[in-house]
Parts: structure tokens; sequence; C-alpha cells
């Protein structure tokens, strides 16, 4: 088994590579097209979903790239479980809690793209997600997390799009599990820098509450499907973030 300080350097060369090839932008004028991605898309475990590996056991794992059943049903954590996402240690196993009332397959349909634009101080987001829970209650958040990651992983900073307050970042799916989504928002998005990694994520309350600037206990009641990574902004020395 890899040690956590080998997967924590392979993840962040994953990272790299997601900065590196996209486009530089600054605060003042900013135009991206953005695409959503699982953790499972750059091999990392998906975080706040789980499995039964054992039936009855009533003990889950985070669900892995080595997990191809789709029918396998999901599962919350008895209590709150923070994200570790580098170290394999932390894939499991934890108490069960409530069922997810979904499929591995169905959670992975999360699917979400659209652009973002900054102009003159003011930030326009624009989303389009399918694949969601229908009638499911999200919330979008600006996260940040430090780069490289810190061994251990201490977490992210997480601040709800929009107002302090939460207010501006919740939705609800439609009964079709879609959703657009378009706001507009001062001041604009901070992106990458060197010493942090700027997303943008979608959280899923699989409680049907939001909890304001707090985006809830990860793992029992609030699950993230979905993030994007924003590059660095201008003027910032790439070669230095590879170092």
């Amino acid at each position: 088994m890899k040690s956590a300080h080998t997967l924590a350097i392979a993840c962040l060369s994953l990272f790299s590579f997601f900065l590196l090839a996209g486009p530089t932008a600054s605060a003042q004028d900013v135009s991206l097209d953005l695409a959503f991605v699982t953790h499972l898309d750059i091999d990392l475990p998906e975080q706040d979903v789980f499995i039964e590996r054992e039936q009855g056991s009533g003990k889950v794992y985070r669900v892995t790239k080595g997990d191809h059943n789709m029918n396998a049903p999901l599962y919350a954590t008895a209590k709150y479980v923070p994200h570790d996402p580098f170290n394999p240690e932390a894939v499991g196993p934890y108490r069960k809690g409530a069922s997810l009332d979904m499929t591995l397959g169905q959670w992975l349909k999360h699917s979400g793209q659209g652009t973002y634009s900054c102009e003159n101080g003011t930030g326009t987001l624009e989303l389009t997600f399918t694949g969601l829970v229908p009638e499911g209650v999200y919330t979008l958040w600006h996260t940040f997390m430090a780069l490289p990651p810190p061994v251990p992983f201490t977490g992210t900073l997480d601040l709800p799009l929009g107002a302090r307050d939460g207010s501006e970042s919740v939705f609800v799916a439609d009964k079709d599990g879609k959703k657009n989504f378009k706001h507009t928002f001062t001041p604009c998005l901070q992106m990458s820098d060197i010493w942090t990694t700027s997303m943008i994520g979608l959280n899923y309350h699989s409680d049907g509450k939001t909890y304001g600037g707090h985006p809830g206990e990860f793992g029992s009641k609030s699950h993230i499907p979905l993030f994007v990574m924003l590059p660095l902004r201008d003027g910032i020395d790439q070669s230095s973030t590879s170092e």
C-alpha cells in the first residue's frame, strides 16, 4: 500500500496538471468554461458516499476506483467524517449511517458544466446540472485547499457562494434531477494561487437542510458529488507551482 506521503505527492501532480493545463485568469478580466468532475475522475476516493463491503457488517467504506458495482446501495456515515482524500487509510471502515436511497451508478450520474466571467469586479456564474437527486437540496461553495496539500491533511476553507450567510448558494433540483443556476455577485471569485487551489464545489444535503455559512457534517448529512478547480490567477509564474 502506498504511504500517505507518496499518495499526496501523486495527487498533487494531478492538481498541478489541472491548473497548468487550463488558462490563466485575473480577477479583473475572466471568461472561463467550467467542467465539473468527481473525485473518482482524478483517481481519488469519493469523500462523502459509502458502500457496505460486507452485507450486515454495519461498516462502510468510501467508494474507490476499484468499486465497479453500479448497483451497490450508498450510505451516509453515522457521524461526521472529515475529508482526507490523500490518505489511503481514510477509506474506512466507518460506522454505517442512513441509506442515501441511491446506488453508486445514480450518484455518478451527477454532471455539471457552465461558464464563469468576471468584469469590473462583478462575477457571473451560469451552470447546468443534470443527474441530481430529484427535488434534492444542494448548495454551491467557493473552496480553498493548501498547495501542496498538508500531510496529514487539515481540510479546506469552505465559503458559501455569494452572501456569507449562505442564502445565495442554495437551490433545489427539479423532479427530473436538473437545475440551471445563474448568479451574479461581488466581488469576483478568487482564482488559484501559488499556495492555494481554488475550487467551486457542489454539496448535496441528504437531510434536506442547509446550515447557512457552514456546509454541514460531511459524510453523515452533506456530500460533495462534483467540483471544478479554478485556474491560476494572471501574473503567477506557473513553474513555481510544480517545484
